[in-house]
């Protein structure tokens, strides 16, 4: 955690924040846990550095932690340096060739080795891969009405190549580029971040996935913070989306948190990048932090 919020706490009371974490800490052990990484917690140093500090903790006290990440603003940067335009069609980025090729320079290369450079500065132990590598993620070009070229649908997970570096206590760091397979045989294909920690997280039989955004969590009113709907069943969910309470980039979030509970996640949940250390306030206090999503009763 983070010294400078807790210089001035009492010993007791910093001995009281361990012991209220130790049962989550208990219960949690030999479990996975994998953590979509992404949005402004990304871009500001200070957030980085507690994100990073939060995910070494959990792999310290035998959390097995998976770490997936997005890129969007670096990749957006990319390309307007190389003067390409980015399109969007229904929240999705069109992926020509050449943006393929820059998506996979920023997420492989750059920001991937730049997280588990992080880690290992700080001293955890990371190992940074890609959908490619091991032919874990393999996908097949997403099919629909609107053409958006090389994006993918995942079809295939081998998780073999995470099981072996989750049981050397490594967290694994994901670029979320896969494998094509069917008409897109051999080329790189650009897959969505939450989707690909979703469906990691279902195959892995995760304990918990947990998307980080820029948002406080599901809102009742999109203008009121304190609106924060703090748990909500799969049911729930479907009509809160009927309401219009979900809506625009809360709905594919929420889908994915769907997504995984289905596929055999015990719970999901959605927190705010922006506040440091969300990450252990959501995983290791009962208050939480975000929207905790559980399956219907």
């Amino acid at each position: 955690m983070n010294n400078s919020g807790d210089e001035g706490m009492q010993p007791d009371a910093r001995a009281r924040l361990l012991v209220h974490a130790l049962p989550y800490i208990q219960k949690f052990r030999n479990k996975t846990i994998v953590v979509k990484y992404g949005g402004n917690a990304m871009q500001s140093d200070e957030l980085k550095n507690a994100v990073i500090d939060d995910v070494i903790l959990m792999a310290c006290v035998g959390i097995r932690t998976v770490l997936v990440h997005g890129g969007g603003p670096e990749i957006e940067a990319m390309l307007k340096k190389t003067g390409k335009e980015s399109r969007f069609i229904n929240g999705l980025r069109y992926t020509d060739e050449e943006t393929m090729d820059i998506v996979q320079m920023v997420l492989c290369g750059k920001i991937n080795k730049e997280i588990t450079a992080l880690i290992e500065k700080k001293g955890g132990k990371a190992i940074g891969i890609c959908g490619i590598d091991g032919g874990m993620l393999k996908a097949r070009l997403m099919k629909g009405e609107d053409d958006l070229g090389l994006v993918g649908e995942i079809e295939q997970i081998d998780i073999t190549i995470l099981d072996s570096i989750l049981e050397t206590g490594i967290i694994p760091v994901i670029s979320s580029v896969a494998y094509g397979i069917g008409e897109a045989e051999g080329k790189a294909l650009n897959i969505n971040a939450d989707i690909a920690a979703a469906k990691i997280a279902a195959v892995l039989s995760a304990e918990k996935l947990v998307l980080m955004t820029d948002v406080r969590g599901i809102l009742r009113d999109l203008k009121d913070e304190s609106s924060l709907i703090k748990s909500a069943s799969v049911s729930q969910l479907e009509t809160l989306k009927k309401e219009g309470v979900l809506c625009k980039g809360m709905i594919p979030k929420s889908d994915c948190c769907i997504m995984a509970l289905n596929g055999g996640v015990e719970k999901a949940h959605i927190i705010d990048g922006r506040l440091p250390h969300a990450l252990l306030v959501e995983l290791f206090t009962n208050e939480g932090i975000g929207t905790e999503i559980i399956r219907n009763e």
